[in-house]
């Protein structure tokens, strides 16, 4: 069995009344003849061959597939040829079989023969429909004419494109045949046709698979918008791909193309694909299934290649809805949609756990608040009858991440379900409890304690307290543990979203906070710092202006709400759209953030240009005392970058391993996510939660300590140089000295205008 140069021929000799056969000609039967010769020797046989040292099994051809009747029987559609015309076929009839394929395949075909009969079947079908309609009723119907072909071909525009990069790790290179306006393609979404079709080629991913990945079904879509990031242009991929060693694999990919300071990124948005690389599990294997991420680019050069090999009469048309779709995105900035669409009555009106609203007097004098939801089911997973825990949430800035009564799995129903009672800290910083006059400091040295207290008063003081803290909430926890204002050992664990000891942001961030747009917005307020966020709110002169600055201030990814638009001017991204559900969007906006307080930017803007937390005087009071945080902890970090870094969690896990090696730390980089969104995005539930339950039960089984081989971090600790999370999936945001100056000379013109008062 095996390839031969199909050469043999079966012919009958008339005159000696007999079949000769002449075998085809195989370069390699020598070498197959002496491979079996050692085989059989040292299995201690005997070699037969065959008299014609050639067998024929799986027998094909005889009905050979031609564009030419002089050659084969049939044309590539499979329809036998009529031999009194060079142009005839015989209506209605068809060969699907083995017979098409003209020489050996060299193993089992019956893939093969398969593939083939669907492709005739598929043409077969389309011929039957042509008749019906008509559609080739002025012509003789079993003619097969080029000249239907070429006009089949007018609408069709083909090019082809190259793209090279990283797939996990490794190299990959990808060789794509598009043809666009695809019939099948046609009605899926309100893209043009013309940005629609389907993708052919192949893969290289010489570590994943030594020879090519042919794709066997791609389709692509050159404009997408979705409804929740209405600003943003999608460019999707969808490609099949089989290897020679019978595994299927899916690559998606996508180009996200957002009107980010207009046409600045344009290029490497619209050049660059972020892909997933999927193998596809076979039936019935519980082989784990490899999931791979990378970029894959295309450089200048290989644009130019792909503008020159356009094909199609409607290509100029193609180049020209393509640019515009451009432009209306990164320069005239029309939204596609609108979160306006989605109306009240909407709203998810799942039963909700009822609760009690603690008012508490902390230190100071302040009244802060703290709601309460009891367990009323013995749903404990772990083992034993032990009595789990209470919980202590600590939300972000002015927002509410736990307890959201739009989603039917936010982590407050996730821990009652779980078994837990949950407590959930409203600070001087909650909208419910506005302070115009404090720190962060403040709500660390005073609120938390106020609020630990009051649990440890209903449940005793041996009781321990699992804390679970986002983003501002992070930061107040540990000024609380390391400024001796809380005990670790009445922390049985604590689990932190995109915050830390650390806060580290990106470029963008930090250059916002390196301007003085904090200073100068403390004086726009003047004494009333509790901005108010609805668009209907009654507000004075100095807050308008402020909102007004902050709706000119960039940010990456835009709305058409303009409640959120606002937030994200002054406290930047915190979320990307796409992970939270339209109920989430409406809520969190419109019935949520009512109002800011500002009082503790100033605060939070020194901590940020520190990169860790510093006191209301810039002091170093926290970080040197490792000591007082003797406790299991769970750092967590989206892995789109829009506000915190995964560098934050990565020097706080870091940190712990060093000084408190007795205890379990881990840390968790989650892809797709950004900041809120850890705790807010439709699908947190799925990705997010069970990393912070499985940190929780842990800490419930093993009170939070390890054995002694656990010391083994602080050297793991010391030899780790590089966070390897650290570009994960971020974005850089690098300035033009135009950009600069134009941004800052536009500040100082706002800023002058606070004078007029």
């Amino acid at each position: 069995m095996g390839y031969d140069d199909s050469d043999g021929k079966i012919m009958w000799d008339k005159d000696k009344n007999r079949i000769c056969f002449s075998p085809p000609h195989d370069p390699l039967l020598p070498q197959k003849v002496k491979a079996f010769q050692k085989l059989t020797k040292k299995l201690g046989g005997i070699l037969f061959l065959s008299r014609y040292r050639s067998t024929s099994v799986h027998l094909l051809g005889g009905c050979n597939a031609s564009s030419d009747p002089s050659y084969g029987v049939c044309n590539p559609s499979g329809q036998v040829f009529d031999p009194e015309s060079s142009v005839m076929v015989h209506r209605g009839l068809y060969v699907c079989d083995g017979s098409l394929i003209p020489c050996s395949v060299g193993t089992n075909p019956s893939l093969t023969i398969a593939s083939a009969a669907e492709y005739v079947s598929r043409h077969l079908v389309k011929d039957v429909l042509k008749c019906k309609s008509n559609e080739i009723a002025s012509q003789n119907p079993h003619s097969v004419s080029n000249k239907n072909v070429k006009s089949d071909q007018r609408s069709v525009v083909t090019f082809e494109e190259t793209m090279r990069g990283y797939v996990g790790g490794m190299q990959c290179t990808v060789f794509l045949k598009m043809k666009m306006n695809a019939q099948e393609q046609k009605g899926l979404s309100d893209c043009h046709p013309l940005l629609r079709g389907k993708v052919g080629g192949y893969v290289e991913l010489k570590a994943i698979e030594r020879d090519k990945l042919h794709i066997i079904d791609g389709k692509v879509s050159l404009c997408e918008v979705d409804y929740r990031t209405p600003y943003t242009q999608y460019m999707h991929y969808h490609l099949h791909l089989a290897g020679s060693s019978g595994s299927r694999y899916i690559i998606k990919g996508r180009k996200i193309m957002t009107p980010y300071l207009f046409a600045l990124y344009a290029w490497r948005e619209s050049t660059t694909l972020h892909v997933t690389f999927k193998k596809v599990a076979e039936n019935n294997s519980e082989e784990d299934m490899m999931l791979l991420k990378g970029r894959l680019s295309v450089s200048m050069v290989e644009l130019l290649k792909s503008l020159i090999s356009l094909r199609g009469h409607n290509r100029g048309r193609f180049i020209c809805h393509l640019l515009y779709t451009l432009y209306r995105t990164y320069f005239v900035q029309k939204p596609q949609g609108s979160h306006k669409d989605f109306l009240p009555k909407d709203l998810y009106n799942k039963f909700y756990p009822s609760s009690t609203l603690h008012e508490i007097k902390t230190e100071d004098g302040f009244t802060i608040s703290c709601r309460q939801w009891k367990c009323t089911h013995n749903s404990s997973k772990l083992e034993g009858p032990k009595q789990l825990y209470p919980v202590l949430l600590l939300n972000g800035c002015s927002s509410d991440s736990y307890w959201l009564p739009t989603e039917p799995n936010d982590l407050v129903r996730t821990l009652l379900e779980e078994g837990h009672e949950i407590w959930l800290l409203q600070p001087r910083l909650h909208p419910l409890n506005p302070s115009n006059n404090f720190t962060i400091e403040d709500i660390g040295r005073f609120d938390v304690p106020a609020a630990i207290n009051r649990i440890l008063e209903l449940h005793g003081q041996h009781i321990k307290i699992h804390v679970v803290a986002h983003c501002v909430g992070g930061l107040v926890i540990h000024i609380a543990l390391m400024g001796g204002h809380v005990s670790a050992t009445n922390i049985a664990s604590l689990s932190c979203t995109n915050t830390s000891m650390f806060f580290k942001l990106n470029t963008l961030s930090m250059f916002k906070m390196w301007l003085p747009l904090l200073p100068l917005s403390m004086i726009i307020l003047g004494k009333n710092k509790i901005l108010p966020m609805l668009e209907t709110s009654k507000s004075s002169l100095r807050h308008r202006l402020l909102k007004f600055i902050a709706l000119m201030i960039p940010r990456y990814e835009r709305c058409t709400c303009n409640e959120c638009e606002l937030f994200s001017g002054i406290f930047g991204n915190a979320f990307w759209h796409e992970n939270l559900s339209p109920s989430m969007h409406y809520w969190l906006n419109k019935e949520n953030v009512t109002m800011l307080p500002m009082a503790a930017f100033p605060h939070l803007r020194k901590i940020c240009n520190a990169g860790n937390i510093v006191d209301s005087k810039e002091n170093n009071s926290y970080l040197i005392h490792p000591e007082r945080m003797s406790l299991p902890t769970l750092y967590i970090s989206g892995g789109r970058t829009i506000l915190a870094t995964p560098k934050t969690s990565f020097l706080a896990n870091k940190y712990m391993k060093f000084h408190q090696p007795g205890f379990r730390h881990e840390r968790v980089v989650v892809e797709g996510f950004g900041h809120s969104d850890l705790l807010i995005g439709e699908e947190s539930y799925k990705k997010v939660f069970p990393h912070i339950l499985s940190h929780i039960r842990s800490a419930e089984r093993e009170n939070g300590a390890i054995s002694a081989g656990g010391r083994k971090y602080s050297k793991e600790a010391m030899d780790w140089e590089d966070d390897p999370y650290e570009e994960y999936g971020g974005f850089s945001t690098w300035f033009s000295p135009f950009v600069v100056i134009l941004l800052f000379s536009m500040l100082v013109a706002l800023c002058l205008s606070i004078f007029n008062f």
